[in-house]
């Protein structure tokens, strides 16, 4: 068995200006709060003596090559991100940034915001424009209706409502 993994998707480089504050909010945190104080702690551990059985000290380094890793992550997506930050031309249309309420097949409602990869989360109705059910929806109108391949088989949608705030 070989470690190589293919190269994962390109995702898409939009965020909107939400997004954009959360990310720009975190990497200051990060860089102005917390790391400091974790360095200061791995010195306050260095100084107690030997490294080679010190847990503060082994585990702090972790802890900050981790946090490290993050604040290279942000600063390098940040830089490479375009900010949406205005409706589409057609807002009869489903672009980024969009809410769109769907029907499915029962007659449920669902109420999605299509964003960009680095800010979906399912609690307030954020999916990632990369997902299948987002791409399906691109350029659609009220009262289209879209099909989404799923593992449980071919779900269809129907779009009742488009809306950008």
């Amino acid at each position: 068995m070989s470690r190589y993994r293919p190269p994962a998707a390109k995702s898409s480089a939009y965020i909107t200006a939400e997004g954009h504050a959360r990310l720009t909010k975190e990497l200051k945190q990060l860089w102005k709060v917390e790391r400091p104080a974790l360095t200061a702690r791995i010195g306050a551990a260095a100084a107690n003596g030997d490294r080679s059985e010190n847990g503060d000290y082994i585990y702090g380094r972790k802890a900050l090559r981790e946090m490290d890793r993050r604040i290279r992550y942000l600063s390098t997506r940040l830089d490479a991100l375009t900010v949406v930050d205005r409706p589409p031309r057609d807002t009869s249309r489903v672009f980024f940034g969009a809410w769109v309420t769907v029907e499915d097949e029962a007659g449920t409602e669902s109420r999605h915001r299509l964003v960009g990869p680095d800010e979906f989360d399912s609690a307030p109705g954020y999916i990632s424009i990369d997902s299948p059910l987002a791409r399906a929806m691109l350029k659609k109108q009220v009262d289209d209706e879209v099909s989404v391949h799923t593992p449980a088989g071919e779900q269809y949608f129907a779009i009742t409502k488009i809306e950008y705030s």
